[in-house]
């Protein structure tokens, strides 16, 4: 098997090669405008009161109960955990229409929702406010 090598030609030099210009590198990417770096907007966003997240557990309750909140009921939502906070609350009940929800103010999260709230005489334990919606 060497001895087919050796039969092989030689490999020519290899020949230089220009450059090939290339155009500028762009970036989709905006340039900082604001002097804010990514915590701060990360923080912001989470802190938004467009941010209200639902507990897998809040989820099952309102389908199982076939609760379903239109737009105005979830900016009023948004409102009333608004108000919780700014009054230091860490767990509030926030009652809006004939619906009742349990929120975890410090996360933003609905925590369980009950319909007919008003009219059933449940008991609400582990909260630290109530806000009328």
């Amino acid at each position: 098997m060497i001895d087919n090598i050796s039969k092989l030609p030689p490999i020519p030099a290899a020949r230089s090669v220009n450059p090939v210009a290339r155009p500028e590198a762009s970036s989709s990417v905006n340039p900082k405008t604001s002097g804010a770096d990514f915590s701060d907007v990360l923080y912001q966003e989470l802190k938004s009161p467009e941010s209200l997240k639902f507990s897998a557990h809040a989820q099952n309750r309102l389908q199982s109960r076939q609760i379903c909140l239109n737009d105005q009921q979830m900016d009023r939502l948004r409102q009333g955990v608004g108000q919780a906070e700014e009054k230091g609350s860490k767990d509030s009940l926030v009652l809006l229409d004939n619906l009742a929800f349990v929120v975890s103010v410090k996360n933003r999260t609905v925590v369980t929702a009950l319909d007919n709230a008003v009219h059933s005489g449940h008991v609400f334990t582990q909260i630290d406010s109530t806000v009328f919606v």
